[in-house]
């Protein structure tokens, strides 16, 4: 009988270790590692869960648990991130992307029919996902991705070659949408920083230590990034285009009246899975629009 750990009980061991310790979504975490460690798929640990593991594969299980009950992010332990349908890499100078992001999706595919020729711009694209998920669904649109981080723009576009997009994405370093004409884009999407700066450091751990401050910190009170993008979005907006920007769960009411104040028409605030107010757009609300099938 040989005590050697297999695909199950190593991960059924280590998402015990995650329990005990409080991590958040410890059986997908675990599940996550132990795929990273081994090679496994998840299919490999469901069909032939008696696999066993070699000691290099137990050993980088083991440092990847360790770095995790360190809190940190299993996307910045593996180096990438899944969002919407697409994988991206992430590394420390870009936001790592999370479920709640995906609203904007869900508005963009109810505003674009699946065949429709259009352009997006992404302002503070960090990683690209946003562009890169609308880009990935609607095989007629172009699209650019702004951000003041050097370095993010290059994880941006190693995302955009891997995914194959790279010929409809451009990448530009600048503020926003400064250098940009009036009337430019069908479509406007981002998720600026919107933490207010004094509540930064109590986030989680797996937020305040690894993500750049730089896309969290929203100023005093969380909403500056708001100020700056309201005039600037409905200037670069074409007549008849939609725009939707993520915001904190309590901050729908001051955001959509800021774009209120800019001159853009029927601004409401859309709520994400969780119920939450997540989105202010002027676009088509998930909640209230019918499914259009692809």
């Amino acid at each position: 009988m040989t005590d050697t750990p297999t695909l199950v009980s190593a991960w059924k061991a280590a998402q015990g270790e995650l329990k005990a310790a409080r991590i958040d979504s410890p059986a997908i975490d675990a599940r996550l590692l132990l795929e990273a460690a081994s090679g496994a798929s998840r299919l490999d640990i469901l069909t032939d869960p008696h696999r066993p593991l070699t000691p290099d594969q137990q050993a980088a299980l083991a440092g990847y648990l360790e770095r995790r009950l360190r809190r940190e992010p299993v996307s910045r332990i593996l180096g990438r991130k899944g969002f919407w349908k697409i994988m991206l890499n992430v590394t420390p100078d870009v936001l790592s992307p999370r479920p709640d992001t995906e609203t904007i999706l869900d508005v963009a595919m109810l505003a674009f029919e699946p065949a429709q020729a259009f352009n997006v711009i992404d302002l503070g694209t960090g990683s690209g996902a946003i562009l890169l998920a609308v880009l990935s669904e609607r095989p007629g649109s172009h699209g650019v991705g702004t951000d003041i981080s050097s370095e993010a723009l290059a994880v941006a576009r190693e995302n955009a070659a891997n995914l194959g997009l790279d010929g409809r994405a451009t990448f530009l370093r600048t503020e926003w949408a400064a250098g940009f004409g009036d009337a430019s884009f069908d479509l406007v999407v981002s998720n600026p920083p919107y933490i207010p700066s004094g509540d930064i450091p109590g986030l989680d751990p797996e937020v305040r230590d690894h993500d750049p401050v730089l896309a969290l910190d929203g100023g005093p009170d969380g909403l500056q990034a708001y100020r700056d993008l309201a005039p600037e979005i409905a200037r670069i907006l074409k007549p008849g285009g939609v725009f939707a920007v993520e915001i904190g769960w309590d901050q729908g009411p001051q955001v959509k009246a800021l774009f209120e104040a800019a001159g853009l028409t029927d601004v409401k605030v859309v709520k994400d899975l969780g119920d939450r107010h997540r989105v202010v757009t002027n676009g088509p609300d998930p909640r209230t629009t019918p499914i259009r099938a692809s």
